[in-house]
């Protein structure tokens, strides 16, 4: 279980911490982001262990993580409802990530509806075809599986859709699951870039639609659709369906796209 060493020397105490199986995570210079923001996410929830359910996640990607870092968390504020904390990584000592997680214990319904379903499902992910099989960063090799969710190939409409679950076992509770699948995808500016180059997301910013998040064989659906790109820089939205087509997670993203 790759991820749960990656994870394991996060203590309540917080500090100082060496990684381990650093490399496995690796996206570029840096932890993929999914792991960076896990990171931050397992060192709140261990320091600060009665905090009610998490509802939503606001991630800064400042610097490059590096293989040992000092983690710092603390709670901003606690209200009767509501708890924002504070989750950092710093490395050499400057920040390299911040996030800002509200947990919220839940209240009496006074508006209830379901996000819309998605126009387009594509299906059960039983037959898809599998995707990146051998391509790409080692870390995605290593710990995912993707199938295609979507007809497009290649340039197009500025939308990628993929399937994509953990290799089992991960040991992971769903809601640490979701945060280490929700920036697994490419940017959909990809499929709008006039010429190839690299991209790198900025920030994240995810709501919950549930405490409880469940699918079917560890299958969850994800998108990233550019809403807008131009100078250089790309506003996505990012989303997550359970293999049931109920969606569980919604989020924004900038994206820097260099070349």
């Amino acid at each position: 279980m790759a991820i749960q060493e990656l994870l394991d020397p996060i203590t309540a105490a917080g500090g100082e911490v060496r990684f381990g199986r650093f490399d496995e995570w690796q996206q570029g210079r840096t932890l993929y982001g999914g792991a960076s923001a896990l990171i931050a996410y397992t060192a709140a929830i261990r320091a600060f262990p009665d905090l009610p359910p998490l509802r939503a996640g606001q991630i800064a990607f400042v610097a490059p993580v590096d293989e040992t870092a000092e983690l710092r968390r603390e709670i901003v504020r606690q209200g009767r409802n509501v708890t924002q904390v504070r989750s950092e990584i710093w490395c050499e000592g400057r920040c390299t990530l911040t996030a800002f997680f509200l947990f919220g214990a839940e209240r009496e319904a006074n508006a209830r509806h379901e996000a819309a379903p998605l126009p387009d499902w594509p299906g059960s992910p039983g037959q898809a075809e599998e995707v990146m099989g051998n391509q790409g960063p080692a870390f995605l090799q290593n710990n995912f599986e993707l199938r295609r969710a979507q007809d497009q190939r290649g340039p197009g409409d500025p939308v990628v859709r993929r399937w994509a679950r953990l290799k089992p076992p991960t040991g992971l509770d769903p809601v640490s699951e979701l945060i280490l699948l929700g920036d697994v995808l490419p940017p959909g500016a990809m499929r709008a870039m006039a010429r190839p180059g690299p991209l790198s997301s900025i920030n994240w910013s995810f709501n919950l639609l549930g405490t409880a998040p469940q699918t079917s064989d560890g299958w969850w659906l994800s998108e990233n659709a550019s809403q807008h790109a131009l100078a250089g820089y790309s506003s996505e939205r990012l989303r997550l369906w359970n293999a049931d087509g109920r969606q569980v997670m919604d989020g924004l993203q900038s994206v820097a796209i260099f070349g």
